[in-house]
């Protein structure tokens, strides 16, 4: 029998450590008791699932399913491994509005081995890194998603920044007020960490600092989880200039609809 249900944690580490670099932001915010969970079963095991949260995140097989999921949620958007994000979107475009933007093809890169050392500055972000950090996450977003978070909710974007420092999440390096490399965890789980909002102060791009960044920044998650993982945009072709620089390998893709 087939039918859609509200998941155990259980259930939801079983499916995610089927895949756990794929899922690592769905096993990662089901450990911290986020969001909502909708799955599909099938004989007794998940063969799908999906978070609503501010982003609707599917994975699996028959992500069809979760149409109504995705309508009721009113999610900026949705996003995840490629085939999962178009059955679900097949299903429920004509009761979504038009996204702005789609993203399909979107490479997922994964390193396990580390690479030479960047010999750079890089450290865990502090509070007294606060204020320059915040305007720099919020060039980083714009750049990715095309919104300025600091137009649209200031406060929220704020806190959300500071918990990433709080969390341990947060990573840079910098000279004086110049950012020359600072990256975020966007989940991290036993299995993977991944990352996200990688960015180089515009004025200092060109010089090598995002690679020997990410250098040093993998070297340091890889002594504590086995696999560094990050999806970018296809077309950015400097940024995967620098992940396969420092030995990252490509492997599944992700498809974002950003609404």
């Amino acid at each position: 029998m087939t039918g859609l249900k509200e998941p155990r944690l259980e259930e939801i580490l079983a499916f995610c450590a089927e895949c756990p670099v794929e899922r690592v932001f769905l096993e990662d915010v089901a450990r911290r008791g986020l969001g909502r969970f909708t799955a599909v079963e099938k004989d007794g095991r998940l063969q799908a699932l999906c978070h609503a949260g501010s982003n609707v995140v599917p994975s699996g097989t028959g992500c069809d399913a979760f149409a109504d999921v995705a309508v009721a949620g009113n999610a900026r958007m949705v996003i995840g491994e490629e085939g999962a994000v178009t059955d679900l979107w097949e299903a429920a475009r004509r009761r979504l509005p038009a996204p702005r933007e789609d993203r399909p093809g979107q490479p997922v890169y994964v390193l396990e081995e580390p690479p030479a050392a960047g010999d750079t500055g890089l450290r865990e972000a502090t509070q007294d890194d606060f204020e320059l950090l915040v305007p720099a996450c919020a060039a980083a977003h714009q750049e990715e998603i095309g919104i300025d978070p600091l137009g649209r909710d200031p406060e929220s974007f704020r806190w959300r920044t500071r918990m990433q420092i709080e969390d341990g999440r947060s990573w840079l390096w910098r000279d004086n007020g110049t950012i020359l490399f600072k990256a975020e965890a966007s989940a991290w789980t036993p299995s993977a960490v991944q990352l996200q909002q990688v960015w180089v102060d515009p004025e200092v791009r060109g010089r090598g600092y995002a690679q020997r960044g990410m250098r040093d920044l993998c070297r340091l998650l890889l002594r504590r989880v086995p696999v560094v993982c990050l999806f970018v945009r296809a077309e950015n072709a400097p940024a995967i200039r620098v992940y396969e620089a420092i030995g990252m390998l490509r492997t599944i893709s992700y498809r974002s609809l950003i609404f």
